[in-house]
């Protein structure tokens, strides 16, 4: 008999799993990819069939793209009916408005309009599930950012949490339509949320990505133990199990004329990606410290992939990290793709839905080789 939400929040039970899923736009399809292998694995494992990943894991969260995948699966949905969701989601989306697209590309008003997303959303979803719904079969945690008090808001659906009873009756596809609502792309999405004197007042919600938790691996694992967010989990290497995965990472690279020549705006915007990729980097940094590290990644010249760190640190959780490198000598050597630079730089492009047939490849080959049965040790299976 599958776990009630109930059993997967209740932390008298052990061991717990997370799972925690990047945003990356419509490179979420080349997550879809390690999820189905994951999803095949315990289903072979258990013998289970008809298994869901939110009968598995006991939280699942994700910002941007990734809170799409991570609310739908938390909503019971197999990865399957996820991946032709998504297949229907890119092709109605991404495509520009006369004002907002390649017009003015994004600069002065969103490149698409959010309607479609929302639209989308609510028939997958159910235009009235709130965040503590029955509908939500598991632990969710939905990564955005508040931007007009400029703090970070994982919105989830513990009951003991300090804001449960604000939090829990928000509309579930209000709340991913805001971690989805990248600027430049989206308008932010309007939230009524109650203030700190018993007033209602409108809050400007925006994309997790420019939080620091694009990667919400630290932020779940924080939502996890620390005792403000309600869940207050067991930590420990044998007790909780996190798996992390990626969109790919690409960092498009320039030469110091052009950045120097590049017009302000421009440089501004390369600056903002840059700093999302520091965070990445330090997401992947603190995980590989605080946790057993199951696929240590290099996180720089300097420390390197931190075996020792990690075998040396806290050991908070076991970590498992999946993710594609998008540049040519990584497709090249890990999974056997040869792919110019240009090439490279158009699949890596988060709204060009074009491009899911090359990513979902690439996600394949990747999953196949990096998911291995030893990263879901025996001690966490279901009971």
């Amino acid at each position: 008999m599958a776990m009630t939400k109930q059993d997967h929040l209740d932390r008298t039970r052990t061991p717990k799993r997370i799972l925690a899923l990047d945003g990356g736009g419509i490179r979420g399809i080349l997550t879809l990819e390690y999820l189905g292998l994951i999803e095949d694995l315990l289903r072979a494992r258990t013998t289970k069939k008809d298994l869901v990943l939110s009968d598995y894991f006991d939280l699942i969260g994700g910002t941007s793209t990734g809170s799409i995948i991570a609310a739908a699966l938390a909503c019971g949905l197999t990865v399957a009916q996820l991946k032709k969701l998504y297949r229907d989601i890119g092709g109605s989306v991404f495509k520009s408005s006369f004002t907002g697209g390649t017009f003015l590309g994004g600069k002065l008003v969103p490149k698409f309009p959010s309607e479609p997303v929302l639209k989308a959303l609510n028939a997958q979803l159910g235009a009235d599930t709130t965040l503590d719904s029955d509908r939500v079969r598991t632990g969710l945690m939905v990564m955005t950012k508040r931007l007009d008090t400029g703090s970070p808001w994982p919105l989830h659906n513990h009951p003991d949490a300090r804001y449960a009873a604000q939090d829990g009756k928000l509309l579930l596809t209000h709340v991913v339509r805001a971690s989805t609502a990248a600027p430049t792309y989206f308008a932010p999405e309007e939230i009524d949320i109650s203030s700190r004197d018993g007033s209602v007042v409108k809050g400007a919600f925006v994309d997790g990505g420019v939080s620091p938790f694009n990667d919400p691996s630290l932020q779940l694992l924080m939502l996890a133990a620390l005792q403000g967010h309600g869940f207050r989990w067991q930590t420990g290497a044998d007790n909780l199990l996190l798996i992390s995965v990626g969109t790919g990472s690409y960092k498009e690279k320039y030469t110091t004329e052009a950045l120097v020549n590049m017009v302000p705006a421009l440089q501004g915007i390369t600056a903002l990606q840059s700093l999302m990729d520091d965070c990445d980097r330090m997401n992947r940094a603190m995980m590989q410290w605080l946790t057993t590290s199951l696929t240590p990644w290099r996180i720089d010249s300097a420390i390197g992939e931190m075996q020792l760190d990690s075998q040396n640190g806290p050991r908070l959780a076991t970590y498992v990290r999946y993710n594609v490198q998008l540049e040519p000598g990584w497709l090249k050597t890990e999974v056997q793709i040869d792919c110019g630079p240009d090439r490279v730089k158009k699949i890596a492009q988060m709204d060009d839905p074009t491009n899911m047939d090359d990513l979902a490849k690439i996600g394949n080959l990747a999953a196949v080789k990096q998911v291995q049965e030893a990263h879901f040790p025996a001690r966490f299976d279901v009971a």
